[in-house]
């Protein structure tokens, strides 16, 4: 099948040079780096900043080196994505758009980070007559159009020396998958029942036509620009957005701990709350997972 019948196989052209102008007015030693094939863009830079941490013990005496550089990572392929609590996310060339973003961090406060994150990314993908939102975010790391996932994100962070260095990875369907979403984690095992597939969606079903570069150059500079955003004021201007957003407030839920109630939006730091039949909980993105239930069943 030759390129002009197969548009997967087509040469991709990334925004790379426009990405870096616009970010490096706030991040000067940012870079954009796009890879073919990658098991993982956030493994990547988790291994890198691992084996940065290393060489700077063995040449502390040479003085403080500098910390891992901010980096946005880009993979047209993952073959061993991952999202939270070990769940995986498939990702084919031109099928998805799969990124990290990595850079030093130093917030006072890390709560609401993947909400903030998530802000963020549906704002800039919501067409300007989006009145009501039509992109909305599941607490605490799921883009969401039409009750259906659109994508996905996965915060994690590493040491170096006493500062912290974050890696924010970002996966969004670009065309419809063949799959749904899987919902069973390392967790789901024994006589626990697995959830049933969460249902997928894509850009293209928002935006028709559009491929993972135009959604990399929507997303890429209002990301870093969020991200800074929260390190300087934390979770709080981020707080009215996500609300108008949550796509749980008001609902049926069930936690992965077997608790149900209504989801009644989230706290200062992002923190989700529960009305149970035990009172008012509120629920850490570390403790469980959150998905709708039916409350006749």
């Amino acid at each position: 099948m030759s390129n002009a019948t197969n548009p997967l196989r087509a040469p991709v052209r990334w925004p790379a040079e426009a990405i870096w102008q616009a970010v490096a007015p706030h991040l000067p030693a940012f870079t954009v780096e796009v890879l073919p094939q990658i098991d993982s863009t956030n493994s990547e830079l988790m291994r890198r900043c691992r084996a940065a941490s290393l060489a700077a013990l063995s040449n502390s005496a040479l003085g403080s080196p500098e910390p891992p550089e901010a980096i946005l990572l880009v993979a047209e392929h993952q073959n061993a994505g991952r999202g939270r609590l070990g769940r995986q996310w498939q990702s084919q060339a031109g099928a998805s758009l799969t990124f990290s973003l990595g850079l030093p961090l130093q917030p006072a406060n890390w709560s609401g980070l993947s909400l903030a994150v998530g802000v963020s990314l549906a704002e800039s993908l919501e067409p300007a007559n989006g009145k009501p939102p039509t992109l909305q975010l599941k607490w605490p790391n799921d883009l969401w159009l039409g009750q259906r996932k659109l994508g996905g994100i996965l915060v994690e962070t590493a040491n170096w020396g006493d500062q912290r260095y974050v890696v924010i990875g970002v996966g969004l369907n670009v065309t419809h998958p063949e799959h749904d979403f899987s919902t069973a984690t390392s967790s789901d095992a024994g006589d626990t029942p697995t959830p049933p597939p969460m249902a997928a969606t894509s850009l293209q079903a928002l935006w028709p036509g559009v491929d993972a570069p135009w959604a990399l150059q929507a997303v890429a500079a209002p990301l870093v620009q969020a991200v800074l955003d929260f390190e300087r004021e934390g979770f709080a201007p981020f707080r009215a957005r996500f609300a108008a957003r949550d796509a749980l407030a008001g609902r049926w839920v069930k936690l992965s701990d077997g608790t149900e109630g209504t989801a009644c939006g989230v706290g200062p730091h992002g923190a989700l709350s529960v009305q149970t039949q035990d009172g008012l909980q509120d629920i850490s993105s570390q403790e469980v997972s959150v998905r709708p239930a039916d409350p006749n069943g």
